[in-house]
């Protein structure tokens, strides 16, 4: 038997989560197994070089350990154009906005390079592994440092005719809070259901909670959920309010789309069982009962891995080996 016949290597794309803290790199095959990772943080710098140096070494690395990759798949935590060629928007990656990262990787790589939103790629991730695998119309909701979303209809991700598609994070749910949002509107989503807005409810309701343990000035999200699970009253006022704006929206989502699924996920998530009970009475009062009883509410599955898969699945995707 030839060398060649027995040369039998998986089929795998190079996967990137983009982050303005840490960047993740992934082979995975066209299963959805994860055969590598590496972790790192992400350069720093007004240039992007550094980015794109990383991810050529990354890449070139695994690329002659496999000889197998067929594309790669950049999902980055910001909007990015119609075309899927250049990052427009990244509060925290400013020297990508504008690059052309997707002609310049694909000059140093030879391999074709898709450009993603990282909430985007969560919600396919999800779809295609996780807690939506079976279902074609999904809405993914991510609560970490802000509030992402993803939307899928009919199979395919939902961008809208501006690219821009899926930003449930800015939704308004309290127009007369008077709490401006770094888009620059006020009242939105991710000001009350994001880990920054834990911190911040929490520091603005300590002083009619004399008793709690949270009066330090190292707090953090975990600490408030941490607080919340041993019964402190202020943790459980917050995550009360925290789902409570959080099935505002969710309700609203459904009647606006009906999807039979909301996928939620994001660190924040941790605080579920503290959260979820007013977030479901929210839904049960404002989404129209029928859909309401129709449409899951889960937890994510893929957990950290979300976007890294849902960017891989996009790859294979563009390279023509998955519908």
């Amino acid at each position: 038997m030839s060398d060649s016949a027995n040369d039998v290597r998986p089929r795998v794309v190079f996967a990137v989560d983009l982050g303005g803290t840490h960047l993740r790199v992934a082979l995975v095959d066209d299963t959805g197994k994860i055969l590598q990772q590496l972790k790192q943080e992400t350069p720093k710098g007004d240039s992007p070089q550094g980015v794109v140096d990383a991810l050529v070494r990354a890449a070139q690395k695994w690329d002659s350990e496999q000889r197998s990759i067929l594309a790669a798949s950049i999902m980055v935590p910001g909007a990015v154009d119609s075309e899927k060629t250049v990052v427009v928007q990244a509060p925290n990656l400013p020297s990508l906005v504008n690059f052309e990262l997707k002609a310049v990787l694909e000059q140093r790589l030879g391999w074709p390079v898709l450009l993603e939103n990282d909430a985007n790629a969560a919600a396919v991730g999800e779809m295609w592994l996780g807690a939506a695998r079976g279902c074609s119309d999904v809405i993914s909701v991510t609560l970490g440092t802000g509030v992402g979303g993803g939307i899928i209809l009919d199979g395919k991700l939902w961008r809208g005719a501006h690219g821009s598609a899926g930003e449930i994070g800015h939704t308004t749910v309290d127009p007369f809070s008077g709490l401006k949002c770094k888009c620059g509107n006020t009242g939105c989503l991710e000001l009350f259901a994001s880990a920054t807005a834990i911190v911040r409810m929490t520091r603005e309701k300590l002083s009619s909670f004399p008793d709690s343990v949270l009066k330090t000035e190292d707090l953090s999200a975990v600490k408030v959920y941490e607080a919340g699970r041993n019964g402190d009253e202020l943790a459980l006022t917050v995550f009360k309010q925290f789902g409570m704006y959080l099935g505002i929206s969710l309700a609203n989502l459904m009647n606006l789309i009906d999807p039979q699924v909301i996928v939620v996920s994001g660190g924040a998530v941790n605080g579920w069982e503290l959260f979820a009970p007013e977030m479901y009475r929210q839904v049960g009062e404002r989404a129209f009962r029928a859909t309401a009883q129709q449409v899951t509410i889960a937890r994510a599955e893929c957990g950290d891995n979300a976007g890294l898969l849902g960017a891989a699945h996009l790859a294979f995707r563009l390279t023509g080996l998955m519908l």
